[in-house]
């Protein structure tokens, strides 16, 4: 299995894990201290050493902060966890606040006392530049010190923490990428010579498995190999990982001009070069960089992160392979669960676990996406539920189930979700009305046609959009982009309130409205597209860039109520739907089967 459901955390260790805190910060001369989410890589998905937070509060959301002073703690989650992070904490150590609603620098600039010698700590390695400074910017006027400390005293009381994963980084096939590593050394190498730079800092995991072409196991379902890069003018690149780590082989899949070094030399090799032009990110660079430099770099973006978000053709072209596959697994799950859920004897755990038996049938599964969100009921609202022994809820007639799910194969990465009805009694009220304004916003996103240079921020409204007017939201962003066999959750691009990156062709970012009520059901379309330009339009001035769907899989049509569907929606509902069609009914075993065939012609009859 690629996944289990045993509980990881425990509220009642947060007591004695916060005052050994307190006693170390007292120690160190620390009035307040930060413990970020991120790890030393910044990254979403952390190995089990990196795990601070989730060590201290029990919560084990993909994002959040919290801020220990000596006489109160305050855990800062946002919009997708504000249902979750309750129930996972001891409320009598931690505070819970919306950051949507208090940022952790607005409250820190409102709460923190104004008192001389006040001393706020926090590790260096584990914040960006950006951040730190926008804090000291916004303290300035409160006579704090921000302090960067050489020992995180969460560390030093950690006593049980894991050693850091140690696994061999592998290869990942050029023809999958599209180009090989020297081709895009050579690319961005260009880049820095064009704007007079002698090298960029990479600090994401991410762009470096990217640039290299590699990949690795060292946090759950993402396959990275943590590392940092300095990618010089001439293409050469310096790779910060253990030697132990790199075999010959993949040496020579990188291809010449790559040196590999231990990751403790990267400190004596920067010094090397703070009297040069080197780029580095502040929105993602630890603050240790920066020291490292002297202060002495240039302020630039990542310059792998556009080149990585715009898909080749190669990928492209494996993210539909995988897609296919991955819709023809989902579909023989919604088949099998629209029979069996009505009999009363299927748990959340146990469709969870039949999900992942039918992707890993296709036989080219590498690893799940993400813990299958495996959600039924009430549990729907919890935006990012993660089923564990403790919480796994019987399914029940007219439940509405949603699951949220993906898979990482070597050719691409999925993700979806379906909502549906579990049939045998009436749906929960006002479940076909909020499923119906939804798919509405679902729909709009898909069609919509921009020009280019438009940002995320701009669409994000069209899926919105049928839910105001009902006086409905939801509390997270309409997409996130994804990667090709990398993180599910992959950036610049998004498309969200603060989607501030122009989407461009070959971007795949997901689109998935949702709906939820808290303590009864929640609500959740998504599918994967890709940016793509869009057909002309006779008498049309400019050049519209549009969307184009890879996720194959029918839209539970027992939860729409058609009455609310314009003529062009249903057009749009139908066409999807004999795409899915066409395109998995042509499949044989093991990926179609004959009652799956049959349930698909059902479900994607037009309306």
């Amino acid at each position: 299995m690629y996944q289990n459901f045993e509980p990881r955390t425990d509220p009642k260790t947060s007591a004695p894990r916060l005052k050994s805190l307190r006693a170390q910060m007292a120690e160190q001369g620390l009035d307040a201290f930060l413990v970020p989410h991120e790890d030393e890589f910044l990254g979403e998905y952390v190995p089990a050493c990196g795990e601070r937070l989730k060590w201290l509060t029990s919560f084990d959301g993909s994002a959040g902060s919290a801020v220990i002073l000596a006489e109160q703690a305050v855990l800062f989650v946002d919009g997708r966890y504000i249902l979750q992070a309750p129930l996972q904490t001891d409320k009598a150590c931690f505070e819970i606040i919306n950051s949507q609603e208090t940022p952790p620098t607005q409250w820190l600039k409102d709460k923190l006392p104004t008192k001389d010698g006040f001393v706020l700590g926090f590790d260096p390695r584990l914040h960006s530049i950006a951040q730190i400074e926008k804090l000291e910017k916004a303290l300035q006027d409160k006579n704090i010190t921000c302090q960067a400390v050489d020992r995180n005293p969460l560390d030093i009381v950690w006593r049980d923490r894991p050693a850091p994963p140690n696994y061999p980084a592998i290869h990942h096939p050029d023809a999958c990428a599209g180009l090989s590593s020297a081709e895009k050394r050579t690319n961005i190498a260009a880049t820095l010579k064009e704007k007079s730079l002698d090298a960029a800092l990479l600090t994401q995991a991410e762009s470096i498995a990217w640039l290299l072409n590699i990949r690795g196991r060292d946090v759950p379902h993402t396959p990275l190999a943590l590392s940092f890069a300095l990618l010089q003018q001439n293409g050469d690149c310096d790779w910060y990982i253990e030697p132990s780590r790199v075999s010959a082989s993949l040496l020579a899949h990188i291809g010449a001009g790559v040196r590999v070094f231990a990751p403790t030399k990267i400190a004596e090799h920067l010094r090397a070069f703070h009297k040069k032009r080197v780029l580095l990110d502040p929105e993602c660079a630890p603050v240790w960089f920066k020291t490292c430099l002297a202060g002495n770099f240039i302020v630039g973006t990542d310059p792998c992160l556009l080149p990585k978000a715009c898909k080749t053709k190669a990928e492209i072209d494996g993210a539909k392979a995988a897609h296919i596959r991955d819709g023809a697994a989902l579909c023989r799950f919604l088949c099998w669960f629209e029979s069996e859920a009505p009999k009363g004897q299927l748990s959340e755990i146990s469709a969870a676990q039949k999900l992942e038996a039918y992707r890993d049938a296709t036989g080219l599964l590498r690893d799940l996406s993400f813990d299958t969100i495996s959600s039924t009921g009430a549990h729907g609202a919890i935006i990012h539920y993660r089923v564990t022994h403790k919480t796994n809820r019987a399914i029940k007639a007219g439940d509405i189930y949603l699951v949220d799910s993906g898979g990482q194969y070597e050719d691409g990465t999925t993700d979806v979700t379906r909502t549906v009805l579990v049939d045998g009694a009436s749906p929960p009220a006002g479940a076909l009305a909020a499923f119906t304004y939804v798919l509405k916003g679902h729909i709009a996103l898909a069609c919509a046609r921009f020009p280019q240079g438009t940002q995320g921020a701009a669409l994000d409204s069209l899926a919105r959009a049928p839910l105001w007017a009902a006086g409905l939201d939801f509390d997270h962003g309409t997409g996130h982009g994804v990667g090709s066999y990398l993180s599910v959750h992959e950036g610049p691009q998004r498309i969200s309130k603060n989607g501030r990156t122009e989407l461009q062709p070959g971007m795949i970012v997901s689109n998935e409205p949702g709906y939820y009520r808290a303590g009864a059901f929640g609500i959740r379309i998504e599918n994967l597209q890709y940016v793509t330009p869009a057909e002309k339009i006779e008498g049309g001035e400019r050049d519209m860039l549009g969307f184009e769907t890879l996720t194959l899989a029918p839209i539970d049509k027992r939860l729409i109520d058609e009455k609310l569907l314009t003529a062009q929606e249903r057009d749009w509902l139908n066409a999807y739907h004999a795409r899915v069609y066409k395109t998995l009914s042509a499949l044989t075993e093991p990926y179609m089967d004959k009652a799956t065939a049959q349930w698909l012609a059902r479900s994607c009859a037009a309306i």
